[in-house]
């Protein structure tokens, strides 16, 4: 009897140190900015130079900064691009451990150059916003909504808006797709998104581990408990059938963090809302500098059709 209880404990202290490195590992917010520090890597090092570049200028944009409060009481910033108030607004969400200036600076500068407004957010625990767990959309969605609603009641409830979002916040945007909004969503852009919270851990566990299959037990523990979410409650698969604004989905073909075919399962979803535009040989978000004709077109392409009513998949 004593040993087996002596087993049982240690298997259980073996579990829990299993899921407390998991959950570090995966979910837990980490301090330092990011704004300036882009990916390295093979993929990533021959646009450092311009993704720093372009990063640096639109810092020196002026802006306001705004905060809201979460459902669940998170201080959230987030910074106002003000230009013309009648114009659209482009609420524009980060990337996993990334921050709103960082990853969307070319969203932004697309955005200011259309003549119109952007509220360019840091994610709930990312950049100034407050939080220490990383969901992978399953609460941030909700943020969406509550960035709509502070839009909404400061510029009226006619206010035209369009959610964009880049790898986790691409995600997060299509989660929030099948929500319900204070103001008129004009249009969603989803730039490599993955296609379910649970899709992308299993993904990255199995590139990081030779057996990463074996870790995804703890991988969901740990986000139950200390986390206090679901990988399964919610994903752009169960969210975009229910969509009624239409989709912008960029994916690059030579991604190999979030793969290319997460967004081709979007899209097979509801192809009579989305349109989907695959961008040759471009790495993991950097589909802008990439091929940046192609990205610039088909932005503006998509806003125009979107506030004409003229879009088509």
């Amino acid at each position: 009897m004593v040993p087996a209880l002596i087993v049982l404990a240690v298997l259980t202290a073996l579990t829990a140190a299993i899921c407390a490195y998991a959950y570090c590992k995966a979910y837990r917010r980490r301090p330092g900015d990011v704004t300036y520090k882009v990916l390295k890597g093979e993929d990533y090092d021959p646009y450092a130079e311009r993704s720093l570049a372009l990063i640096r200028a639109q810092a020196a944009v002026p802006y306001e900064e705004v905060s809201i409060s979460s459902f669940d009481g998170i201080r959230l910033y987030g910074r106002l691009y003000l230009q013309d108030p009648s114009k659209p607004f482009h609420i524009q969400f980060n990337g996993y451990r990334g921050n709103g200036l960082r990853d969307f600076s070319g969203g932004m500068k697309i955005a200011l150059e259309c003549g119109d407004n952007v509220l360019n957010v840091d994610q709930r625990s990312h950049g100034k916003s407050g939080g220490k767990v990383i969901t992978f959309g399953v609460k941030e969605r909700f943020d969406v909504r509550s960035w709509t609603a502070y839009v909404a009641e400061r510029f009226g409830k006619e206010t035209r808006v369009f959610l964009e979002g880049i790898s986790m916040g691409a995600a997060t945007v299509l989660m929030a797709s099948d929500l319900t909004f204070d103001c008129r969503v004009a249009g969603i852009v989803a730039d490599c998104p993955y296609s379910s919270p649970f899709g992308i851990i299993r993904k990255v566990a199995n590139d990081m581990l030779p057996v990463g299959d074996a870790v995804i037990p703890f991988l969901c523990m740990s986000a139950l408990f200390p986390g206090r979410f679901s990988l399964f409650a919610s994903s752009a698969l169960k969210s975009v059938p229910n969509a009624t604004s239409p989709i912008l989905l960029i994916h690059g073909t030579g991604d190999h963090f979030v793969p290319f075919e997460m967004s081709a399962e979007i899209h097979r979803l509801r192809p009579d809302l989305i349109r989907f535009v695959p961008v040759d040989g471009a790495p993991h978000g950097l589909s802008y500098f990439k091929d940046n004709d192609l990205y610039v077109k088909v932005m503006k392409e998509f806003r125009e059709d979107c506030l004409s009513g003229r879009f088509a998949p």
